[in-house]
């Protein structure tokens, strides 16, 4: 039989728990032809999750986990779960129950049919803002814009990924990720599937402002360089502005016969390229910070331990 290696991250999330293994367990049990590994990544949760993840084991063999040695964020622990997976495909899914189980029969169909990427695309999104669903769709449109593959939009971790894909994905070490953006570099046969977005079953996102505004930078930063081409677009434009405003000082000079008060325009204009200066240093700041966490080489995880074996880390 065929393996289906299902991978949660997991932080904090002992509420949710109970409920998502017992759907995940009655959806096993539908879908008798297929061998199941539920791969936990407990994400240095501060709650109960892994003592709760523990006894779903000792109880179902179906049942692995990788515990890390502290909280390394959700994208880490996605690459985590690629490294310890073992099925012929791999499912991404949450633990907050906001991606419905009873979706995963669909997504292994089409993968029977030959799709290595099936992905779950939200027709809506229940339980969040319309601020967090506009700036979200923003973000998409900016990301496609500025890079040269396409992006799906509105699509999560919700997904099915071949074993091909997931090797593809094993070779990309790099340390600041965005993992929706990954998914489409590297390409392969892809299919959507619409799905409706529940709310989340308990607790509280994991996700502030201030943490997707990381990610999405993260996510233009890690798979384009269009932004340091911004120096050239602003400073084209900036200056023809310039050079016709002198042409214009000097025409008004001539004409009139009068002196203008200088300091005015050197004010202006040391205002006008200072702020061009600071957003074009902060710009490249980005990418040499990204250059600096590179070169470091650090594993991107330290695992406690793996299904009670604890880890050398050698």
């Amino acid at each position: 039989m065929k393996k289906i290696t299902i991978i949660i991250p997991a932080y904090n999330e002992e509420e949710s728990l109970p409920p998502l293994y017992e759907r995940l367990e009655k959806l096993m049990s539908s879908m008798e032809h297929y061998e199941f590994e539920i791969l936990f990544v407990n994400d240095g949760s501060k709650d109960n999750t892994i003592n709760l993840i523990k006894e779903y084991r000792e109880k179902d063999n179906r049942i692995s986990y990788v515990d890390f040695s502290r909280n390394f964020g959700k994208e880490i622990a996605m690459v985590a779960g690629l490294d310890y997976a073992t099925g012929d495909c791999v499912i991404f899914m949450d633990a907050d129950l906001q991606d419905p189980p009873e979706l995963i029969p669909e997504l292994v169909k089409y993968w029977e049919e030959g799709y290595d990427d099936v992905y779950a695309k939200r027709n809506s999104r229940k339980g969040e803002t319309w601020l967090k669903k506009f700036t979200s769709k923003m973000y998409y449109r900016v990301l496609q814009h500025l890079t040269n593959i396409p992006i799906q939009e509105d699509t999560g971790d919700f997904r099915l990924l071949d074993r091909r894909c997931v090797n593809a994905l094993k070779k990309m070490r790099e340390s600041q990720r965005q993992s929706k953006s990954m998914f489409s570099w590297i390409g392969y046969k892809k299919k959507e599937v619409l799905y409706d977005r529940d709310p989340r079953i308990a607790g509280k996102t994991k996700w502030n402002y201030k943490k997707l505004v990381d990610l999405a930078i993260d996510g233009i930063t890690s798979f384009t360089t269009s932004p340091l081409r911004i120096s050239t677009y602003i400073s084209i434009p900036t200056f023809i502005v310039l050079f016709v405003y002198f042409v214009y000082v000097i025409a008004k000079c001539i004409v009139t016969n009068t002196m203008i008060q200088a300091y005015q325009a050197i004010i202006l204009l040391i205002l006008f390229f200072s702020g061009i200066q600071i957003l074009l240093i902060g710009i490249i700041g980005e990418y040499l910070g990204r250059i600096f966490n590179e070169s470091k080489n650090r594993p991107l995880y330290l695992v406690n331990e793996y299904n009670g074996e604890k880890e050398m880390n050698d």
